[in-house]
């Protein structure tokens, strides 16, 4: 009895280590073969807040009226509402997996849990590499509107006469990215709690443009048949394609909410917090954003082209000056880009989680460098952080080349966070339906099938549409949409890797869990929940291996896992 007292002391000691989690959400996470290191600093609010300050609604909006503007206030106003309706079908399987699979590398793991035997790795090697190089594109994406719309400000300022060279667009983005690695790396204690103050200024910025411009258009006002029927097409597209095209703006704002997914490990209660976050960050957008294009409709300059052929550079700052003039324009612009600003920390924190998790299964190149947590700095991936502030500088040389290029970065997030999510979505359903343990969340048995293939069917949909040139077919190396290009160079370069070279010793998701580091009522969890997961058969006194074979001393209890 004494030295079974002594032994369940040692336990408790080691296992909830640091005090990074509960015994549950551990537990949670043991079953998934991971042991806890990081630290479970976000509530179930704050996880939505992450995923809701990534999509930054009205400056994503701002950012991508070039999408919607084209196709008149139809496009505009019930593209959005289509469009974000099928997003939330996405987000509908996405929960499904999420509540059952809360874990940093979702995407990834659950393509190789669900694949077949033939498929799992290279499904699995594929689908990390286009989430991490989707989060670093929506980084480069936001970080790149964010320059824009500062500098926007000035030229407003300055009346016009001044136009920002490629060179101080990419400087100021530069700039903007790396304050945000520094934010990162230094407030991680208190990030969970920024998130909060990020929603409130997201909704001030809402609120103060819902209410400004209806006031400072007074007297232009559109009609309700201006705003909800009347069509246009600047672009050489048929017009039915166009309004088709108009869908990318809700495509890239609405994008972010894979985010709950990577915030996994550090959410309590995760199984409800990461389905949650998916679920309500999406809803809010979508309502929010139908009210938001509906007042711009109202207040638009019925001379489109004056829009999007803006003296300042940014389609919103001419539609703000419009209405409520200099002065008002250089308030909620700089209000914008605060805001804007906020979306690029987030989705920087996220995309460290997903590269961090990558690199714990040892995919990504130097993964045993980038591998460690920082407890300095408050157990984060602080190397993770860094590297992503690097690639996103590269990749933000592309603005230096030609707006068109620098425009692909929108475009790289769409694609490459398609593909990451549709792949684990179609895995399920076509190999391993029968393997699926719903959690807390689920959409039930007779429509979560269902849910599944409509939003796989969406995805590819605006996977192929995100590879359109916007202006229309023919078009000039000015105008053309090159996420064909980069894309292609991510997709096929990730499978070249794995099929060379990473197919040699990438055997997908490695298993870390340890049960010194689990209490009894931890490793009580697992047993009573009898989950069987990645083949594991046996949870023994030490690490265990993917044949369910103990690593450890193999001294004692063994803890069934299927």
């Amino acid at each position: 009895m004494a030295a079974q007292d002594e032994e369940r002391k040692a336990s408790t000691a080691s296992a909830p280590k640091y005090n990074l989690a509960s015994e549950d959400d551990a537990a949670v996470l043991a079953k998934l073969g991971y042991k806890q290191e990081l630290r479970r600093n976000f509530t179930m609010i704050e996880v939505f807040g992450i995923a809701f300050s990534i999509m930054g609604l009205l400056p994503s909006i701002a950012s991508t009226l070039s999408y919607s503007i084209p196709a008149g206030p139809v496009g505009m106003v019930w593209g959005w509402f289509l469009a974000s309706g099928f997003i939330f079908i996405v987000g509908l399987a996405m929960a499904d997996l999420g509540s059952a699979m809360p874990t940093s590398g979702g995407l990834y793991w659950w393509t190789h849990f669900f694949s077949s035997p033939k498929t799992r790795n290279p499904l699995c090697f594929l689908v990390g590499y286009s989430n991490t190089l989707g989060l670093v594109g929506g980084l480069c994406s936001i970080d790149y509107a964010f320059a824009l719309m500062f500098l926007s400000v000035i030229v407003v300022a300055r009346d016009g006469n001044w136009t920002p060279s490629n060179g101080v667009i990419y400087g100021t983005f530069l700039a903007c990215v790396c304050c945000h690695g520094i934010l990162a790396s230094t407030m991680s204690r208190i990030m969970g709690k920024l998130q909060t103050v990020f929603v409130v200024a997201n909704f001030i910025l809402i609120f103060a443009t819902i209410i400004a411009l209806p006031i400072g258009a007074r007297h232009n006002r559109n009609d309700g048949h201006y705003i909800f029927a009347q069509t246009e097409n600047s672009t050489t597209w048929p017009t039915g394609w166009a309004f088709m095209l108009a869908w990318l703006s809700p495509i890239w704002t609405i994008g972010g909410f894979d985010s709950c997914v990577h915030m996994s490990e550090e959410a309590a209660n995760a199984t409800k917090a990461v389905p949650f976050g998916i679920l309500m960050a999406i809803g809010s957008c979508w309502f929010f954003g139908f009210i938001i294009v509906i007042v711009l409709a109202a207040c638009i300059n019925p001379d489109l082209s004056s829009i999007t052929g803006s003296k300042f550079g940014q389609p919103m700052a001419q539609i703000y000056f419009d209405a409520v003039g200099k002065h008002g324009t250089l308030g909620l612009m700089s209000l914008l880009f605060i805001v804007q600003f906020l979306m690029g920390l987030s989705i920087l924190v996220a995309a460290s989680r997903q590269a961090w998790a990558f690199s714990r299964d040892g995919a990504l190149p130097f993964s045993r460098f980038f591998r460690p947590i920082s407890q300095k700095f408050g157990y984060i991936p602080l190397r993770t952080i860094w590297g992503a502030v690097f690639l996103a500088a590269i990749l933000g040389l592309l603005s230096l080349i030609a707006p068109a290029a620098a425009q692909a970065l929108f475009s790289l997030a769409v694609a490459g966070n398609n593909l990451a999510w549709g792949i684990p979505i179609f895995a399920r359903v076509v190999w391993g339906q029968k393997k699926f343990k719903p959690g807390p969340f689920y959409t039930g048995d007779r429509y979560s099938v269902s849910i599944a293939w409509v939003a796989i069917v969406f995805l590819v949909f605006g996977t192929l549409l995100s590879m359109f040139p916007v202006e229309g077919p023919n078009p000039t190396p000015q105008n053309m949409n090159y996420t064909v290009v980069i894309n292609s160079a991510v997709w096929f370069g990730a499978l070249a890797y794995y099929y060379l070279d990473a197919r040699k010793w990438f055997t997908g998701p490695k298993i870390t869990l340890d049960t010194d580091d689990l209490t009894p009522a931890q490793q009580q969890a697992i047993v009573d929940d009898r989950l069987d997961v990645k083949g594991l058969e046996h949870v023994m006194d030490g690490k265990v291996s993917r044949d369910g074979s103990a690593s450890g001393s193999g001294s004692g209890s063994d803890v069934k896992a299927v």
